[in-house]
């Protein structure tokens, strides 16, 4: 039989051994508790990949919002220096348009007075020079002598012209300019022969008979030519008196290399044709 003593020893000895036992699974379950449960962040990775890329943003504020903000000022930064580029390239671009007479030079008896229109683009490479490519056209009549040996009772000469050219200015910080110019290209001569021929024309509602001069006969040909010239320039204004348009006024020397000839336009008399077409172009215009 147990005595009572004994019994108090067994009912002490089960308490403390549940006490213990209650312990021990409280402190097991602490533990084992995931830590995204304790409200801090877990930089671990079971798969050996970078920790980076569990970083949550809210948790780092300021990262990312720096990122955006040099990202965007690295776009804006590239699309100024773009833009700097152009207005650079755009500065320097040159035009010209011009028009006045045209003298005969050298042997006159085969071309007399005319006009002349001329048109040109390039590029400024600095204050001092510039490289143009030019095109210009003249129309110019021809002598009586070699109207009536065709047996025609009129005529000229359209001659067309695509040249390279630099202008090469002397003084260019100064607002009166002076300036040499001159260059070569391609050339077409056209030389037409008419006669008056009647013709009808209109009027709003009067209707009527008159003559205008047609082409009969003509003859052409394709060469080569050059020119040379001096001008001088006026900047025209700027609110600082820094504007690029100028106005200007030039004579050149042209010689297109004409072949010497004998010919007989469309079945109308045999004339001669010197060699060389000798002008001298005096233009006033605007340059920018």
């Amino acid at each position: 039989m147990t005595s009572p003593f004994s019994k108090l020893l067994l009912r002490r000895a089960l308490f403390l051994g549940s006490a213990a036992v209650l312990a021990v699974s409280f402190a097991s379950a602490q533990t084992s508790e995931p830590a995204s449960q304790s409200g801090a962040p877990d930089y671990s990775s079971s798969t050996g990949s970078s920790s980076l890329d569990y970083i949550n943003p809210a948790a780092v504020p300021g990262m990312f919002a720096k990122a955006e903000a040099a990202s965007a000022s690295g776009g804006a930064a590239a699309g100024q220096q773009g833009q700097g580029r152009w207005q650079s390239v755009k500065s320097n671009f040159a035009f010209e348009a011009s028009g006045g007479a045209s003298a005969p030079a050298g042997d006159k008896q085969y071309i007399t007075w005319g006009g002349n229109f001329t048109v040109g683009g390039g590029l400024n490479f600095s204050k001092y020079i510039a490289l143009l490519a030019e095109y210009q056209f003249l129309d110019n009549k021809l002598p009586g002598a070699i109207i009536a040996e065709t047996g025609a009772t009129g005529g000229h000469a359209h001659i067309w012209g695509v040249t390279l050219a630099p202008v090469i200015d002397l003084f260019p910080k100064s607002s009166n300019d002076i300036y040499v110019t001159g260059g070569g290209g391609f050339y077409r001569k056209v030389t037409s022969f008419t006669d008056p021929e009647e013709t009808e024309y209109c009027y709003y509602y009067y209707c009527g008979i008159g003559t205008e001069n047609v082409v009969v006969g003509h003859y052409s040909s394709n060469q080569g030519g050059w020119n040379v010239g001096a001008g001088y320039q006026h900047r025209m204004g700027g609110v600082y008196g820094d504007s690029k348009m100028r106005f200007f006024a030039e004579v050149r020397y042209l010689d297109v290399l004409t072949p010497a000839s004998q010919v007989s336009p469309n079945g109308l008399g045999t004339t001669a044709v010197g060699a060389d077409t000798k002008l001298v172009p005096i233009s006033i215009g605007i340059r920018y």
